[in-house]
């Protein structure tokens, strides 16, 4: 919807090799080697650097206060043979260990409920936000890390886990609930 487009500041980065990559060194300043570190751009083997994110649906990567620390860009068209997801690679101020994907939008609500659903992706937790279930948070695939879980307690101390029921979320919920549960927290 609109007001999820709007509410979780949902981009698109076009199909273009170079276009971020020259806005932000010709009408920005910036130097090819800066925009390697924060992970936008990468170094081909002949030297020269393309856009990371091409003709992906762009969602920011936000610490709970809504500064963008990175990004993850899926693709639109099932037909494509590239990786569904791309992602920021760890970065000095991104570690996918550390975030959690929707925090800044939807903390006051986990407060209000007092209580975090924990899916495994950005659609997955926009999706949910959709249908009402505000106070939602995603974890960046099937990994849920103790960094993670002592974010949320912040907020709550009581998460209700909503991972995939593939073999990797079922491993992951498992491993969550040890280690949730060994940091004090209610988990169902």
């Amino acid at each position: 919807s609109n007001e999820a487009v709007r509410a979780f500041k949902l981009g698109y980065a076009a199909e273009d090799w170079e276009g971020l990559q020259q806005f932000l060194v010709k009408k920005k300043g910036y130097k090819a080697e800066e925009l390697e570190k924060a992970g936008l751009v990468i170094k081909s083997e002949k030297g020269s650097y393309y856009d990371r994110f091409r003709g992906r649906l762009m969602f920011p990567l936000t610490d709970g206060r809504g500064k963008i620390l990175g990004f993850a860009g899926r693709v639109l068209d099932p037909e494509v043979k590239e990786a569904k997801y791309v992602n920021t690679p760890e970065t000095l101020v991104y570690h996918k260990g550390e975030l959690l994907y929707g925090l800044a939008v939807t903390k006051g609500e986990i407060k209000q409920a007092d209580m975090a659903v924990v899916v495994e992706g950005e659609l997955d937790a926009i999706a949910s936000w959709q249908a009402g279930v505000k106070n939602v948070v995603a974890i960046k695939g099937s990994a849920f890390t103790e960094e993670q879980i002592r974010l949320l307690s912040r907020y709550t101390e009581n998460l209700r886990l909503a991972l995939d029921a593939d073999t990797a979320g079922q491993t992951a919920t498992r491993r969550s609930i040890a280690v949730a549960d060994s940091l004090g927290m209610n988990v169902r």
